[in-house]
């Protein structure tokens, strides 16, 4: 399959932790002259170094990773990077998770099991500027609830994971003070007050993959 021969590829980074999910979108996207796969990550944090290694174009971030998740990957990604296009390739079709990703700054949203060809046409929409969501997000992740930030969005679904406040800090790089006040605010907003309580509000919205 080929396009114009005078311009350059479009650069990808593809970042899963499924190697044959990240083995097959790479084969067939290489079959498209028009785009490159430069690096493949299995981490969060492993996206972030592979980011700054090779500047792509465009990222293909899975969402549940270990270690860091390709949410919080996004939001410091583009933190320290603003131009960064994330698109997120998921398995999750909740609108809460696409709302949670627009969040976090991501330019698309994708399931896993979309036909091929509309990876390629979501690729080229975000190399244009464009943004691309298959579904509509919903208005807020708490419903009628105040909304949380994109950060207390990232803190819940590491917290529900059942890490602990100093191992949250290390994974998103802040204080465990920040954390604890993250946690409290999450609480006061979502009128929760268990680490458990947490855990159920997250797979019951959809944040954290049952």
């Amino acid at each position: 399959m080929t396009t114009d021969p005078q311009s350059d590829p479009i650069t990808v980074l593809l970042a899963d932790d499924h190697p044959l999910v990240a083995e097959g979108v790479r084969a067939f996207l290489d079959t498209y002259d028009h785009i490159r796969v430069v690096a493949t990550a299995a981490t969060g944090q492993e996206a972030l170094d592979k980011f700054d290694a090779h500047q792509p174009a465009i990222v293909l971030m899975d969402i549940n990773m270990p270690g860091m998740n390709g949410l919080a990957a996004t939001e410091i990604m583009i933190e320290h990077n603003p131009q960064a296009r994330v698109l997120i390739l998921s398995m999750h079709d909740s609108p809460v998770y696409i709302a949670t990703a627009k969040r976090h700054g991501a330019r698309g949203y994708l399931l896993k099991d979309v036909p091929t060809e509309e990876i390629v046409t979501a690729i080229e929409a975000v190399h244009r500027g464009e943004l691309y969501f298959g579904l509509a997000p919903e208005p807020d992740l708490a419903g009628k609830a105040e909304p949380l930030t994109s950060r207390e969005q990232t803190v819940l679904l590491e917290l529900a994971t059942g890490k602990s406040n100093k191992e949250v800090a290390r994974v998103l790089d802040i204080s465990v003070r920040t954390v604890e006040t993250h946690r409290k605010n999450i609480k006061q907003k979502l009128g929760i007050a268990s680490t458990a309580g947490l855990t159920r509000y997250a797979l019951e919205h959809g944040v954290l993959q049952s």
